[in-house]
């Protein structure tokens, strides 16, 4: 696989950093994958359920812009809201981990 510039800037960029500084770049990175994996969740679970963004807003007892924040990756939702959203579009929650 060829390796394109912006890959060799990113590698050169965090070849500079200090074991602390790529500690938290790493940190962050997952937490971003983790919030559009969340944004994703939230949309398929909805337009699977035939839903709009104002209903689910409303079967969850919150708002429409929450809801698009939520599909937006804009924010991250609690466990709360992950048990709303299952109940609303006629799920069950369940967490597990993986390796």
């Amino acid at each position: 696989m060829k390796t394109t510039n912006y890959q060799k800037l990113r590698d050169a960029e965090l070849a500079k950093m200090t074991s602390d500084e790529r500690a938290l770049y790493d940190e962050a990175y997952a937490k971003a994958g983790l919030t559009m994996r969340m944004a994703q969740l939230f949309y398929d679970a909805r337009t699977a359920a035939g839903l709009t963004q104002a209903e689910l807003a409303r079967r969850m007892h919150t708002t429409q812009p929450t809801i698009a924040a939520l599909e937006g990756g804009g924010r991250l939702p609690t466990l709360d809201m992950l048990e709303r959203l299952a109940q609303a579009t006629g799920h069950s929650l369940e967490i597990r981990l993986s390796a």
